[in-house]
């Protein structure tokens, strides 16, 4: 217990006592560091959790962290007044190789440490973004609605081996999704007609409709990547297809 006390003894009708005592509350130092996984495939985020040797003092417990690539990890993560744990979140990198990581902190002048193993993607990841003239997630008919105006841009993909091919379909109804296969990874100006609308007019109070773009892409060794789906494009007619 924390206080003050004194320490007594008696021999022979002779007594003494010691200086007072004083007890103190244990300094809290840093315990361990415990990783949800220890290996992960990159672009994977991963929890890590600091426990502390004792409660955090009354001003919390900031834990200095640090990692190194593929890891990227906060600067600090702090361990609240009275507690003893925290949890953070590791980012991972893709790579093209197997590679290993630590996740090293620090606190109270105790270190600890964490292994992380990030492998390469087996198969391809799609990801991309949807930019219109003036706005993301926005397309606008152009040419009197043989194109628009806007573009899909899939560089975020990433895979195993060289991605070669970017499937993109898109519409504003799943009764009429045009497709279109391009060997980069944008596609300006994507290729559609009149059908892509419902029939005019706009519904009431509306100027615009959803719109929904998919990409798969497929890599050098014949891999194929799940289809990503993005259902927050708005498309407007501009003044074409009747409308």
């Amino acid at each position: 217990a924390i206080g003050t006390a004194t320490i007594a003894a008696s021999l022979n009708g002779t007594s003494a006592q010691s200086a007072a005592l004083t007890v103190t509350a244990r300094l809290a130092a840093l315990a361990s560091i415990v990783l949800n996984a220890t290996t992960v495939v990159g672009g994977t985020n991963v929890i890590g959790t600091v426990t502390l040797t004792a409660a955090a003092p009354a001003v919390g417990a900031t834990v200095s962290l640090t990692a190194a690539d593929p890891l990227v990890a906060p600067a600090t993560v702090v361990v609240a007044a009275g507690a003893t744990t925290a949890t953070f979140t590791i980012e991972t990198k893709i790579v093209t190789v197997t590679t290993a990581g630590t996740v090293n902190g620090s606190y109270g002048g105790a270190s600890a440490s964490a292994p992380l193993s990030v492998t390469r993607p087996l198969v391809p990841t799609a990801s991309f973004g949807v930019t219109g003239a003036t706005e993301t997630e926005t397309c606008a008919l152009a040419n009197g609605g043989s194109t628009l105006n806007c573009t899909f841009n899939g560089s975020t993909s990433s895979g195993p081996s060289t991605i070669v091919a970017w499937e993109w379909t898109y519409g504003v109804t799943t009764a009429t999704m045009f497709s279109q296969t391009t060997t980069g990874p944008v596609l300006a100006l994507p290729a559609v007609n009149c059908s892509i609308m419902p029939a005019a007019p706009f519904p009431a109070g509306t100027t615009w409709f959803p719109f929904t773009v998919t990409l798969r892409v497929r890599d050098s060794q014949g891999n194929a990547s799940a289809v990503v789906t993005d259902n927050g494009a708005r498309l407007f007619p501009n003044g074409t297809c009747g409308f």
